[in-house]
């Protein structure tokens, strides 16, 4: 019988990283120092020393180098350009969200993917995307948050995992694994922007007034920016503790600045003057007054990851993060005519900024090894904390008339969890099976907790003026706008603070039945104190057909637990209706609210996920697998319409509301496609080598059903159509790409290495309720290019381009039937799956020691 040993199997894995270049879900053997290597995993399967190349489930491995490959500065862009499953839009004007962007896997949501760092549970961000944008009404993890310089090597499982590792693993799972070098290390400096023209977009050349005597503007062509300029500083050291330990160390800044792709503002923005004759300042503001694209951020973040080795059989391991973030993002400028604004203090209007101040940090800490000369082990405690606070500035608050503040302090979002686990793992001898039995077992405690701070006063209340400022003469005057313009804070009645506790154990058996067939079988029960308890199972199994080619089938259930921020976002705002004030907004689904409107409270998603797929190797240099999936989700959990009118108003009697929006389990799901990955490695003799990388993906996503509404909402007249819209279907089901395709070669050669990568994007929608505005983004490939230099044995220098041939989206105003002034101003669908700033430059220079 053979045990693996903790220094064993970090050996291991240490080696298999650094074996190459791999971006597969089939690892293919290559020689260091005249020894095969395999990629070795520690997702996907509890058997220690499992390699990818006989994982019954698929799994990709993106390690240093291939991450290194770019002049991508965060990690979702990197996930989205290297995975064909991975979608990461970039949208704008989302509040919140353009500070914290969800990406998704294989379409779901962006809470259907589980993160781990090291194999632990990775706490989400205390965010709640409400914006309307790909991944709206869940809560993710900020992959941002993690320097790419910390990063080993990124596992990628595509296959549900919730019977393995607990709730949100649906879509799969993604374990980010830090550096553990105990020596050596890199320094590096990134710096590029933005050369890029607009595609389908004028330049404004100049404005004067007609014949009509309203604007004329004159244009020119395609308008043409440089912008975004970004500067990167990352820092990695491994140090020795002691003569059996290490630590290491990961640094980085980053400096991003604006990325506009806003067309002018063709709108009047003075009141007339007394003969109806323009406001000559018409001619000479600024009419680019609008920021749409990426806003302005800097951040910073620290990694530490460290083990020590008390002895052989003893490992104590710990790692840290904190990161920073601050960051401004636009919303839509108010004229100095209009209603909400004061001209005392904006006399040629505004454009509010909401600012973000994010800090988020974690440590875990554990000890795992073996006992007995059997049992392997493994012990932690996992804590980890993210506070979004939203900040507003360049603002008013219309009701408090010329002594408005025009900063505020909106309020904060706070999430924190901590996570306990024991694992353990064991292989029996056994007569039956030839290499034996590997039992796995484990226990877990996870408490969450999530509160909503308060911000401001001047951020929420109203005052007692009218519109625009005005003193209000009567009590049949309007009031102005409350609270801060372009994010109200959260008032004392939004903020709380609530938690939770779950309880789970699982069992995972994994074997050889014969030669040829590997069988894994795992079942885990949770217990949550707020919604109940769930038991969820899973079996893979692995067919070895011929040594070259095998098929791999799998089948499992699933769940994902709704989030503390679902359960207990609250964000109320007071309006005006024929100058009464009434509350409207998002209530708690256990509100007093939304209870008075029938809601039930949220339970759990359900899910059931099949998968098969084969992978062929025939000979050492090419690998190819392709795997077929379907999810089923059952109970869905999304954001309801507002609901409004004389039967919701008699419902929400007494409870001082008049409109209201919830969260619930409203609609099933269904998710098939089909993944392929393919690897090849070219020797050319005396020119080097080229690993060329291939990955497609096909997704459809369909909604099956939705929910009648609760008995209360069908009294008032309230149907599907106007409990969950049409839009928000469509949201799910066209708004990711329908297929995607990813192609890249490297060439290494001496002290060269080039790498050219090409994707093509399928059709996305950005679905609107009006037909007529619904947007259709067409197929598109965009290209990146990057080449290195080795200077010396510790310096090099890169240079390169992302979308190097300067792809945009095409302008939604030739899109689209039903153009508005909007669409003219926001040139560019903010579902684009691969953005819509434009083609990026970039310069880098880093020395290893």
């Amino acid at each position: 019988m053979t045990y693996f040993k903790p220094s064993v199997i970090a050996m291991a894995i240490a080696t298999a990283a650094s074996a190459g270049s791999v971006a597969t879900s089939v690892a293919f053997a290559e020689t260091v120092n005249e020894q095969e290597i395999e990629k070795i995993s520690i997702i996907g399967s509890r058997r220690l020393g499992r390699s990818i190349e006989d994982s019954p489930v698929p799994i990709d491995i993106l390690d240093a180098d291939t991450l290194a490959g770019t002049g991508l500065t965060e990690t979702n862009q990197l996930l989205n350009t290297l995975l064909p499953s991975f979608n990461f839009p970039q949208p704008s004007l989302t509040d919140g969200t353009d500070h914290v962007r969800p990406a998704q896997l294989r379409g779901l949501a962006p809470d259907h993917t589980l993160v781990l760092i090291n194999g632990k549970r990775r706490h989400t961000s205390a965010l709640l995307n409400l914006g309307g944008s790909a991944g709206r009404g869940s809560s993710a993890v900020d992959l941002n948050a993690i320097p790419v310089n910390a990063i080993e090597r990124i596992e990628v499982l595509r296959d549900g995992a919730a019977a393995q590792y607990g709730s949100d693993a649906i879509a799969g799972v993604i374990n980010i694994v830090l550096k553990n070098a105990s020596s050596g290390g890199e320094v590096s400096v990134t710096y590029g922007g933005n050369v890029t023209e607009m595609e389908g977009v004028p330049n404004l050349e100049g404005v004067s007034v007609g014949e009509d005597g309203n604007l004329a503007f004159e244009t020119g062509g395609d308008r043409d920016v440089t912008d975004g300029q970004t500067l990167t500083l990352r820092a990695n050291s491994g140090f020795a503790l002691g003569e059996d330990g290490f630590v290491n160390v990961s640094l980085e800044y980053r400096d991003r600045n604006t990325a506009n792709r806003a067309d002018f503002d063709p709108r009047e923005n003075y009141e007339r003057q007394a003969d109806g004759s323009l406001d000559p300042r018409e001619l000479t503001i600024n009419r680019y007054n609008h920021t749409f694209g990426n806003g302005e951020v800097e951040d910073i973040a620290v990694f530490v990851n460290a083990g020590y080795y008390l002895d052989e059989d003893t490992e104590l391991y710990a790692f840290g993060s904190y990161s920073g973030r601050e960051g401004e993002s636009g919303g839509f400028y108010r004229r100095a005519k209009d209603s909400r604004n004061v001209k005392a203090i904006y006399p040629d209007g505004f454009a509010p900024r909401i600012t973000s101040k994010i800090n988020d940090y974690s440590l875990a800490a554990g000890v795992k090894g073996y006992v007995l000369e059997e049992w392997n082990y493994d012990v932690s405690a996992v804590y980890g904390r993210d506070q979004f606070q939203f900040g507003v500035e360049n603002s008013l608050n219309t009701s408090l008339g010329a002594q408005s503040p025009t900063d505020f302090d909106a309020g904060s979002l706070i999430y924190d969890q901590l996570t306990l686990n024991a694992d353990f793992s064991r292989v029996f001898d056994s007569a039956l099976f030839e290499n034996g039995l590997n039992v796995a077992f484990g226990v877990e405690y996870r408490h969450e907790s999530y509160e909503i701070e308060a911000g401001e006063p001047a951020s929420y209340q109203r005052g007692e003026f009218g519109r625009g400022g005005a003193v209000r003469t009567s009590d049949s005057d309007a009031f102005g706008a409350a609270g801060s313009q372009v994010f109200v804070g959260f008032s004392p009645v939004s903020a709380g603070d609530n938690s939770r506790h779950n309880v789970s154990a699982y069992i995972d058996l994994e074997t050889d039945i014969t030669d040829f067939w590997n069988m894994t079988v795992a079942a885990r029960y949770e217990d949550y104190s707020d919604f109940g308890s769930t038991l969820n199972g899973k079996i893979a199994n692995r067919f070895s057909l011929t040594e070259e080619l095998a098929l791999r089938l799998s089948a499992s259930t699933g769940f994902r637990a709704p989030s503390l921020q679902q359960q207990f976002f609250t964000n109320i705002q007071t309006t005006f209706v024929d100058s009464v004030p009434v509350e409207t907004g998002t209530f708690a689904p256990g509100s007093d609210v939304a209870k008075a409107l029938g809601s039930p409270g949220l339970d759990a998603e359900e899910s059931v996920s099949i998968a098969g797929g084969i992978t062929w190797t025939p000979v050492a240099e090419l690998s190819l697998s392709i795997d077929a999936y379907r999810i089923d989700i059952d109970d869905r959990i999304v954001l309801s319409n507002n609901l409004s009118g004389p039967g919701i108003e008699s419902l929400l009697a007494g409870t001082g509301a008049t409109r209201a929006r919830f969260f619930l389990n409203a609609i099933d799901s269904r998710t098939e496609g089909v993944d392929v990955v393919a690897t090849y490695s070219l020797d050319l003799n005396t020119y080097g080598n080229v690993l060329f990388n291939a990955g497609y993906n096909y997704n459809d996503n369909e909604v099956t059903n939705i929910i009648e509404p609760p008995a209360a909402l069908q009294g008032a007249g309230v149907d599907q159509g106007n409990l969950f819209s049409g839009t928000e279907i469509l949201r799910f089901e066209v708004g990711s790409p329908k297929s995607k395709l990813n192609l890249s070669a490297t060439w290494n050669f001496d002290d060269v290495k080039a790498t050219l990568r090409t994707t093509r994007y399928g059709e996305t929608q950005d679905p609107s309720i009006n037909p007529a505005r619904n947007e259709v983004i067409p197929t598109e490939w965009v290209t990146d290019i990057d080449v290195a230099y080795q200077l010396t044995d510790g310096l090099s220098l890169s240079v390169g381009a992302n979308n190097v041939f300067d792809q945009y989206p095409d302008a939604s105003r030739n899109l689209i039937d039903d153009v508005t002034t909007f669409t003219r101003i926001f040139a560019y669908s903010p579902f684009a799956p691969y953005g819509f700033t434009g083609r990026f430059v970039y310069g880098k220079v880093s020395y290893s020691f």
